[in-house]
């Protein structure tokens, strides 16, 4: 890379008019390294700035996918929580019915007290 001292033009004296062409041409070469210089600087920086919108595309994107991942393990085991849940609701509800079943005096006098205990608490 150019250093300042050699992009900056020099001031000199003036002497011919010769040396002034001279001295215009070099100067129009400078400015010509320069714009180049800055063109691909410029090139430089919308490739790293495409590189960077990429790379957190990319991480957005894995991220993205993690978390539906997450997220569908998450409502499958909470579907199966459920099923497992109504099954034993079901497992129970048939022990009661069975239990009525065999017992009829015994269930509608706990049901009493039940009843009983749920009046006094609802009292208070």
């Amino acid at each position: 890379m150019a250093s300042t001292g050699d992009l900056a033009p020099t001031r000199s004296p003036r002497k011919s008019s010769s040396s002034n062409g001279s001295s215009a041409s070099q100067l129009a070469k400078r400015e010509e390294h320069l714009e180049e210089m800055v063109g691909r600087l410029q090139d430089d920086l919308k490739a790293i700035a495409a590189t960077l919108a990429r790379m957190g595309n990319d991480k957005v994107s894995s991220a993205t996918e993690s978390a539906k991942h997450e997220a569908n393990k998450a409502v499958a085991q909470g579907q199966q929580m459920v099923s497992d849940l109504q099954n034993q609701a079901g497992e129970f509800e048939e022990q009661i019915k069975d239990t009525i079943r065999e017992r009829p005096l015994t269930a509608v006098a706990s049901a009493v007290g039940i009843g009983f205990i749920l009046a006094l608490l609802a009292r208070r």
